[in-house]
């Protein structure tokens, strides 16, 4: 086996893969041999990911589903074992921002909505991959959470509050499933150059433009000088779920250009 096909065999399921770090972790597991569910609630996107991994020469399906819908996520992981006949990989990418607010100008609604999708949709997408992990006496998740996660942002309570939540997460569930052979990692981007950027559903054109400006703006003070681009983190998330990273369980990973290694990052986020 080449290491180019590190993943060979494996059937992968990234959610909110239609997009940005998504897209570009399903097309790299799909280049190291996973057969890959693409999952996403933007169904054009999503059947575009297919796509390119199909002209590629890879296996996928697409399954549109919102993973704050406990069914719906349910029904990711069941299609995928019948389309695949098992899953093996799981990464938990999906997730939005909730927009430019300090707390008290946040609603219970806004709020809500971001715990729902960035930590209840990770609970059900994990609760209902682990079973088959267990029966196959192993597999790996790869939870997408944030350097928002690690560190205080302005503006972003409900965001950093669930990312903060997944990165603890990752480390209980190595904990609990360890003896089980089932790896537990995650990965803390930094500023990333998607088309979706951090913009989520709820964020305006403007909040959207002023938090790119900020991420240009701290990005260039950063000790690599520069945002990622996607394949950065798609990279770090095959090598995750690969037989190298095979006494890696409970690792939260940093992808961030050393973003939080320095100072200036708070002060450039504002």
């Amino acid at each position: 086996m080449s290491t180019a096909q590190v993943l060979e065999g494996k059937v992968a399921i990234i959610t909110g893969s239609g997009n940005g770090i998504g897209r570009a972790t399903a097309k790299a597991m799909a280049a190291a041999g996973a057969k890959v569910c693409v999952s996403d609630t933007l169904v054009e996107d999503g059947e575009r990911t297919v796509r390119e991994i199909r002209d590629a020469g890879g296996e996928s399906i697409f399954v549109m589903a919102d993973i704050a819908n406990e069914d719906q996520a349910k029904n990711i992981v069941e299609s995928t074992v019948s389309a695949f006949g098992a899953v093996d990989i799981l990464v938990n990418n999906a997730g939005i921002g909730g927009g430019q607010k300090r707390l008290h100008e946040v609603s219970a609604a806004e709020f809500a909505r971001v715990v729902d999708v960035n930590l209840n949709g990770t609970f059900f997408m994990t609760k209902y991959t682990i079973p088959y992990f267990l029966k196959a006496g192993g597999g790996s998740i790869v939870n997408i959470a944030s350097t928002y996660g690690l560190v205080g942002a302005p503006n972003a309570p409900a965001y950093c509050a669930t990312k903060g939540a997944l990165v603890n997460l990752t480390r209980q569930l190595a904990v609990d499933y360890g003896p089980d052979q089932i790896r537990v990692n995650a990965i803390c981007p930094g500023y990333i150059d998607t088309s979706l950027g951090r913009r989520g559903p709820t964020m305006s054109p403007e909040d959207f433009k002023a938090a790119t400006d900020r991420r240009e703006k701290a990005a260039g003070m950063q000790p690599l000088g520069r945002q990622a681009q996607p394949i950065e983190v798609g990279n770090v998330a095959v090598f995750l779920s690969s037989p190298g990273a095979s006494f890696m369980t409970g690792s939260i990973v940093t992808v961030d250009g050393g973003c939080v290694t320095t100072f200036n990052y708070g002060e450039a986020s504002n």
